[in-house]
């Protein structure tokens, strides 16, 4: 196993996507021989994807004195895989895991294969409460591991009542799906799809999934462009530059955009883009913020326009007549999913009426305590319906939060107003049509201690969806971007038929997590035209020259093999350095005049001599091997 470990700015800080950072030649053996262990392999159909649930049961885990420790060797797709765990974590307070190619010393040059994987901790006493993280990778000579540094907490883990550790034992489940060839570095989203993605700065997949819905919404991007900033502005300190600068690159870079100039503007720093953030509160946070700055200017109020709904609560007696009623905004809805099978289950519960009365009688003013009822109706909605699915939340059995996997339906057209606008209060405009369709869904992929987040979005609400994964734009089937995003359960065929007849289940680490609406009525308005002429002449300026800029730079990083410098000491040089009648060849070249010149190019003689008369120069040329260039040795 090699490991190459990258900048933790390029990585995904729960997906690990930082290698380990040990570097160990050669397949390593058990190291403790004491320790038993057995594994198990359920074949699943080798269709493309062929895939494998590989299952390792560790006994006397606690004894294991070895800083890292290897499952045996399993193949899927005809490779041989396994399964490295840091029993005390890889330099972090987690428990480390990665999937290794067991023989990836003894492949041949330039080997490459890519896979799809999920690795998981079981809990032996509620399996619901397992936790499991999934993730892909393109394994090669560099990086023959990959996984997560920060797995779980080591406390939770070595905890025995959390039910990971039973009698000393830990099982760990891996399930890998090895995908036949997949050009993933050469892979061009501009080309194939028309969009580029956004780069990930360590455990940004989030952030980067909701900026991609954000942009994608037309009017939205066209009321950021017409936000005042100016040429002095500088987009690490001023939010609408940073958003307007990183639109404009989505929206004409022909390769991925980087994050760093926004997230430097709302004054995070590396750590902060190296841990995940919660996306509601983001999406709110960048939401107040742009609403606060478009305030006086020809743009206020568009946050309110696209995304501001209003709903009454109420509190109504049943034996008296008294009411009270509070009206309140909102930007966005959390849902239950739990409990729910669909969207219209989650609107049913959320107004659904409770009683009070008991010891949870309602003090009616003038009226005492008395019996009544409590809930919530809503008075409009808003043009664009930003769902937010509770797919987590806290355990109070266990302690601690969890995911929600159920399988939780959502229509691609959502009727608000059904049964006779049930959903609500009599002062609702009735004559607004409530018909919405599905613009984007927002996937969460892993466990409550981590995961992936990407996006499905349909940019122009045409048949075709899109899934924006990072620096990734694929081009995906309405299937993909719904039904296989429910969660549940999913129930595999069986490999041999009649041998064992409990078909094997397992449960959707992927689901939606959020969802965004756009009304039927105001679709022709939201999903409108954004050219040039929308985009402050300062900003194309600034941006066409960064673009040059990059552009130049490129190619000299192109053309550098072709080069070297050549470094010039004259007469000046010596006499300012050394003095002004003892000349010899030790100067600071790093204080002296440099040329950059092809490696190719011919000195002729009388060049270099017309050279060394009319400066008595010393010339230090860098190459393979740096060599000082003495005066005296030109004629030869």
């Amino acid at each position: 196993m090699t490991m190459m470990t990258p900048s933790p700015l390029d990585q995904e800080e729960d997906e690990m996507l930082v290698p380990h950072s040990d570097l160990v030649e050669g397949p390593q053996p058990m190291e403790v021989a004491q320790v038993e262990q057995t594994s198990t392999v359920e074949n699943q159909p080798v269709d493309d994807p062929p895939s494998m649930k590989f299952t390792w049961t560790i006994e006397n885990f606690t004894r294991l004195n070895t800083k890292k420790h290897y499952s045996d060797v399993f193949i899927v797709g005809s490779y041989k895989w396994r399964v490295l765990i840091f029993p005390k974590g890889n330099n972090v307070d987690h428990l480390s895991m990665y999937l290794d190619v067991a023989d990836s010393t003894t492949l041949p040059y330039g080997w490459s294969r890519y896979a799809q994987f999920s690795l998981a901790v079981v809990n032996q006493i509620h399996s619901k409460y397992s936790i499991r993280k999934d993730t892909q990778h393109q394994f090669n000579a560099r990086e023959s591991d990959w996984g997560f540094t920060p797995f779980m907490p080591l406390s939770e883990l070595y905890d025995p009542s959390r039910g990971y550790l039973v009698n000393d034992t830990v099982v760990i489940e891996a399930e890998v799906a090895v995908r036949k060839v997949l050009d993933y570095w050469s892979y061009d989203s501009k080309k194939e799809t028309g969009y580029v993605g956004l780069k990930n700065q360590g455990a940004t997949c989030y952030m980067n999934s909701l900026l991609q819905t954000q942009y994608h919404i037309p009017y939205f991007r066209k009321a950021v462009y017409h936000m005042p900033t100016t040429e002095n502005d500088i987009p690490t300190g001023s939010i609408p530059l940073a958003l307007q600068s990183l639109f404009y690159k989505l929206q004409y870079n022909d390769t991925s955009v980087a994050t760093k100039e926004l997230t430097k503007s709302f004054g995070w720093d590396t750590y902060d883009s190296f841990m995940q953030h919660d996306v509601q509160e983001l999406n709110r946070v960048l939401c107040e913020k742009l609403e606060d700055k478009m305030k006086g200017t020809v743009v206020e109020g568009t946050i309110q326009q696209l995304f501001e709904g209003h709903h009454m609560n109420y509190i109504e007696c049943i034996n008296v007549d008294y009411k009270s009623t509070r009206k309140e905004s909102f930007y966005d809805l959390q849902l239950d999913v739990k409990g729910c099978r669909d969207i219209y289950a989650s609107f049913d519960k959320y107004v659904e009426v409770e009683r009070l009365e008991g010891d949870n009688k309602y003090h009616a003013v003038e009226h005492g305590l008395q019996d009544a009822k409590k809930g919530v109706l809503f008075i409009d909605f808003p043009p664009v319906l930003q769902l937010q699915l509770k797919r987590f939340e806290y355990d109070f059995m266990r302690d601690t939060m969890v995911k929600i996997n159920d399988r939780y339906e959502f229509p691609i057209q959502l009727d608000l107003d059904k049964e006779n606008g049930k959903y609500l209060s009599p002062e609702a405009d009735r004559s607004v049509r409530n018909l919405y369709t599905l613009h984007s869904v927002l996937v969460h992929s892993g466990g409550v201690h981590g995961g992936h987040y990407y996006a499905f979005i349909r940019p122009t609400l045409s048949d075709q969806w899109f899934k924006f994964d990072d620096e990734r734009v694929t081009k995906e089937d309405t299937k993909r971007a719904l039904e296989e995003q429910y969660g549940g359960e999913e129930e595999l065929p069986q490999t041999n038929p009649g041998f064992n007849n409990t078909p094997f289940k397992f449960t959707k680490y992927s689901n939606a997590y959020m969802l965004v609406y756009i009304r039927e009525s105001d679709k022709d308005k939201i999903i409108c035209n954004v050219d040039e002429k929308d985009i402050a002449e300062h900003l194309r300026i600034r941006l066409k020259k960064e673009q040059e800029e990059k552009e130049d730079k490129r190619r000299y990083k192109a053309q550098a093999h072709l080069y070297t410098i050549i470094k010039v000491a004259r007469d000046e040089d010596l006499k300012e350095q050394i003095g002004k009648d003892i000349y010899f060849d030790l100067v600071d070249h790093d204080k002296v005049h440099n040329f950059r010149i092809q490696k190719q190019m011919q000195f002729r003689r009388r060049l270099l001599k017309s050279l060394v008369y009319q400066y008595n120069f010393s010339v230090f040329g860098y190459g393979q091997s740096a060599k000082t260039t003495h005066i005296g040795q030109i004629d030869h």
